[in-house]
């Protein structure tokens, strides 16, 4: 499908176009997006390039590269894909489609918030500007959780405010369990290397799963799209959202293994749609239910309140994303929504070795006319590099670029 507008000329882009974006209120988010690191150059296959560096002021934007501490190669449609938020500088380090040519290739993660500041406006998260209340004016108080009869309104409001809404005893024990016996038969069933599912491993070397994206070939699991329950809570977020079928199959079960030491089962914080393809795809709406207890011990899910109407560096060692992220106790048969762009993490087990780790099913909701930018399945795709189904962490993928 290729790039969704005309192409964009890189020269002409920051010598011209770039400098009339560059408003005050663009220049200061950019400048404190970007606090504390290191120059980087943007440099197309065909040797031009321009470089980013922090000054004393604010931002300067220069030609050539012989100056910047990291650089970073692509070509043209990559580059442009930034500039649309069609592409994510995690999406095209996984792919292979950047050359770290100078520096350290995590320099290109550091920087994007304040690319996505620059080039789009969207302002950095700072915790002490976030605007979180209620719909009477008072603190919204961020560790709620809800009756799934709580008063819709109010639902809703929550939902849009801090990107996320945990909602309690959703599902009966009976349609939990069939859920459970099913993802593990799809346990059963995984095999490593087969592009439905994501692997990792201990420190012994055994594989572990993680994660399953065939779940709606068991016939009770494929009904979560269409539940009634799960359609009036998406409605909180959009009544004309549509079940996207997104990696694999349409319905993702998530197995919180501990004791994992290679791979991508522990999440660190990150959006849904950092692969790729916000313009296109967001705003996405994730439901997870809930077929264990989430807990610290058993692998919880923490969201940082606010955070998807912003851009968030998870480089940035100024915000410690702990202190200031709301974390939950949920329980079989709860649910959580969540925007795509709410920053959150799903940290390890605290437990090693516990038999109660957390296992969830995951479906998202998205506009009718949300599409990958590619006209590809998923933008998790990009994460099947391997053949024996190891999903790398991203330091170690850009290690070698």
């Amino acid at each position: 499908m290729g790039m969704r507008g005309p192409t964009v000329d890189f020269v002409e882009f920051h010598q011209r176009m770039l400098p009339q974006l560059m408003t005050p209120t663009r220049c200061g988010a950019t400048a404190e997006a970007t606090a504390g690191l290191g120059s980087l150059a943007l440099r197309l296959s065909d040797g031009t390039a321009f470089t980013y560096e922090r000054t004393a002021v604010g931002l300067a934007i220069r030609p050539g590269d012989a100056t910047a501490g990291t650089i970073i190669e692509m070509d043209h449609e990559s580059w442009q894909g930034l500039v649309e938020e069609v592409e994510a500088a995690a999406g095209l380090l996984y792919a292979g489609r950047v050359r770290c040519l100078r520096g350290n290739a995590m320099d290109f993660m550091a920087w994007e918030s304040g690319l996505r500041a620059l080039y789009n406006g969207r302002p950095p998260f700072d915790p002490a500007r976030r605007s979180l209340i209620d719909r009477d004016g008072g603190a919204l108080k961020l560790e709620t959780i809800f009756s799934f009869t709580a008063e819709r309104r109010t639902m809703a409001h929550f939902l849009d405010t801090t990107g996320y809404l945990f909602v309690r005893g959703v599902f009966a024990d009976d349609e939990v369990a069939a859920f459970r016996d099913e993802a593990d038969e799809l346990a059963r069933e995984a095999r490593p290397g087969d592009k439905l599912s994501w692997w990792g491993r201990d420190a012994r070397g055994t594989d572990l799963l993680c994660r399953v994206t065939r779940g709606s070939s068991k016939p009770r699991l494929a009904t979560l799209p269409g539940d009634t329950r799960l359609q009036q809570l998406k409605a909180l977020g959009d009544a004309q959202f549509v079940h996207k079928r997104g990696e694999g199959e349409g319905v993702t079960v998530i197995f919180k293994r501990p004791g994992m030491t290679e791979g991508l089962g522990d999440l660190p914080w990150h959006r849904d749609c950092g692969m790729g393809g916000h313009a296109t795809m967001c705003p996405i709406l994730v439901a997870s239910i809930f077929l264990t207890a989430a807990t610290p011990e058993s692998g919880e899910l923490a969201m940082l309140p606010g955070s998807h109407k912003t851009s968030f560096n998870a480089h940035d060692r100024r915000t410690d994303a702990n202190h200031h992220a709301a974390h939950f106790r949920a329980r079989a048969g709860d649910v959580s929504l969540h925007h795509s762009d709410t920053v959150h993490a799903a940290p390890p087990p605290t437990q090693a070795g516990r038999d109660g780790y957390r296992i969830s099913a995951i479906v998202s909701f998205a506009h009718p006319a949300a599409h990958h930018h590619r006209g590809e399945a998923s933008y998790n795709d990009v994460l099947h590099q391997r053949d024996d189904g190891q999903i790398e962490h991203l330091e170690t993928r850009a290690k070698r670029l």
